[in-house]
């Protein structure tokens, strides 16, 4: 019997890190949870070439040849809240796939200013 709240996210440990360093072997690391994927990439990115996190689809969401982990991490964490709360509908006029009525495109945003005005 568990004490407290329980997990509202539920991984099948299919999240993995990749470690690419050109002077040794590529490392895969299974993890739990998004969590500790960025928690492993930060202690582990500045001592190899390249690390990666990839879905559990076998995509690669995160590398840190294109990308700073914190800057991800803070995309991966609003992107999340997005999808656990209702949103009314946007429809963008640009048609910006990340454009929602609670955290609009910049063109939206430039048009709502303008429509105050």
């Amino acid at each position: 019997m568990t004490h407290g709240l329980e997990p509202t996210e539920e991984y099948d440990g299919s999240i993995t890190v990749r470690l690419l360093d050109d002077d040794a072997e590529t490392e895969t690391i299974d993890c739990a949870s998004y969590e500790r994927a960025i928690e492993l990439v930060r202690e582990r990115q500045h001592s190899v070439t390249v690390a990666k996190i990839v879905d559990r689809d076998g995509a690669v969401v995160f590398t840190s040849a294109e990308m700073e982990i914190d800057d991800w991490e803070g995309v991966w964490q609003r992107e999340k809240r997005s999808l656990s709360v209702h949103v009314e509908e946007h429809d963008c006029p640009y048609d910006s796939i990340s454009c929602f009525a609670d955290d609009l495109c910049v063109e939206c945003q430039i048009d709502t200013v303008r429509d105050q005005y």
